[in-house]
C-alpha cells in the first residue's frame, strides 16, 4: 500500500510503498477514504514535543483523524461487518482499567496508545485499528466532512463541555483556523455570545458567517482592550498554536472566567500570578476526547449542527500541505485522499 513515512524529525515525509497491515483477533482493517492534517501532525512531524520523542514510533505513518470503511476484520471481532462506515482518532487504545478509564476520562488513559504517534496512523491507503476503539460515523456524513471531527472537532468541544458555558455568556475564540471555526459553531449551539479573533480577514469574514456577533483583528485593533470594555470573556478560548495568542487571551477574561488552553505552542506559557489571584482566572487545559465526547460530536454534526470546512488533497502533497499548515495559510482544514 502507499503511505507517507516519518523517518526523520524535521524532514519531508517519503511516499513509500509499504506492507500493508493484517488485523488481528480482534482488530479491524480500515481502507482509509479521507485522513485530516492536524496542527499536532507537524509537530510530531517537526520533533516539537521532546516529551514525546521516546514514545514517537519511528518510522511512522502520521495522521489521526481517520475516516473509511472496514476491508477486513479479525476472528473475535463482532461489532462491525466488512464495509461498515467508521473513524479513527487521536486515541488508538486505552486500558478501560486505570482510574481515569473507570472515571470516565479515557483520554487520561496512562497506558493509551496514540494514532500516528505510538503506532501507524491514516496518512496511508489502509491502518488497522482495535474493533473497540473504532467509531461509527452517522449516515450523511463523508468521509471528508466525518474526518476532522476525530480530532479538531471532539477537542473543541470537550474542552467547551468542561467549561461549562452557559447561554448568553461570552466566548472569545483566539485563532479561527481548523479548530477555531469548529469552536465557533459549538459555542454558538450552547448558547454563547461569540466574538472571533485572529489575524487574518478572510477566516473572519468566516466566523462571522458561521455566526460569531463580533471578529477582531489582532493586527488592527487592541484586542484586550475591545474585549475588556464589554465586560470581558466568561471564556476564552486560545486555539492557535501561537503564544502571542495567549499572552493576548489572558487580560481579555473576566473575572472568575475560564481561559482555556487547546492551541499548543513550542514555548511554555506563563501567566501572572498576582492576576490570576486578583481575579480568580481560572487556566483549564483539556485534552481530545473521549469515545462518548466523539459520538456526541458525531450527532452534532449528522444533525447539521456543525460542520468542518475542508478542502482536499491527494495523499502524494502532503508535504505541501504540511508547509501550508507552517505558513498559517490554512483555513478549516485539510483532507487528504489516499486514492
Amino acid at each position: 500500500m502507499k503511505a507517507a513515512i516519518l523517518r526523520e524529525f524535521k524532514t519531508p515525509l517519503s511516499i513509500e510503498d509499504v506492507q500493508q497491515p493484517y488485523p488481528d483477533a480482534h482488530e479491524v482493517l480500515i481502507e482509509v477514504e479521507a485522513c485530516g492534517v492536524c496542527h499536532s501532525d507537524l509537530h510530531v512531524a517537526d520533533g516539537d514535543w521532546p516529551q514525546l520523542v521516546p514514545i514517537t514510533k519511528r518510522p511512522l505513518i502520521l495522521g489521526h483523524e481517520i475516516a473509511g470503511r472496514v476491508a477486513e476484520k479479525g476472528a473475535s471481532v463482532h461489532q462491525w461487518e466488512v464495509g461498515d462506515r467508521v473513524g479513527v482518532p487521536w486515541i488508538y487504545w486505552t486500558c478501560g482499567e486505570c482510574d481515569f478509564c473507570r472515571e470516565g476520562n479515557e483520554n487520561l488513559c496512562a497506558k493509551q496508545k496514540i494514532t500516528g504517534v505510538t503506532v501507524d496512523g491514516g496518512y496511508a491507503e489502509f491502518v488497522k485499528v482495535p474493533a473497540s476503539h473504532a467509531t461509527k460515523i452517522p449516515d450523511g456524513l463523508s468521509a471528508a466532512d466525518a474526518a476532522p471531527l476525530f480530532c479538531a472537532g471532539v477537542t473543541v468541544y470537550r474542552a467547551l463541555k468542561h467549561a461549562r458555558i452557559q447561554p448568553g455568556q461570552r466566548l472569545a475564540v483566539f485563532g479561527v483556523g481548523g479548530l477555531g471555526h469548529l469552536a465557533v459553531q459549538v459555542g454558538l449551539d450552547l448558547g454563547a455570545i461569540v466574538t472571533a479573533v485572529d489575524v487574518s480577514d478572510e477566516k473572519l469574514t468566516q466566523a462571522k458567517k458561521l455566526g460569531a456577533s463580533a471578529t477582531l483583528n489582532s493586527a488592527a485593533v487592541n484586542v484586550v482592550k475591545e474585549l475588556r470594555r464589554a465586560g470581558g470573556a466568561h471564556v476564552a478560548m486560545v486555539t492557535s498554536a501561537a503564544k502571542a495568542a495567549y499572552d493576548t487571551a489572558f487580560p481579555c477574561v473576566r473575572g472568575s472566567g475560564t481561559l482555556l488552553v487547546v492551541g499548543l505552542p513550542r514555548e511554555p506559557l506563563c501567566f501572572p500570578p498576582i492576576m490570576m489571584a486578583a481575579t480568580e482566572v481560572r487556566i483549564q487545559a483539556s485534552s481530545v476526547g473521549t469515545r462518548e465526547d466523539l459520538g456526541q460530536v458525531l450527532a452534532m454534526a449528522a444533525a447539521g449542527k456543525l460542520r468542518c470546512q475542508t478542502a482536499t488533497r491527494p495523499l502524494a502533497e502532503v508535504n505541501e500541505v504540511l508547509e501550508q499548515l507552517r505558513r498559517g495559510e490554512v483555513s478549516g482544514r485539510i483532507v487528504l485522499l489516499p486514492r
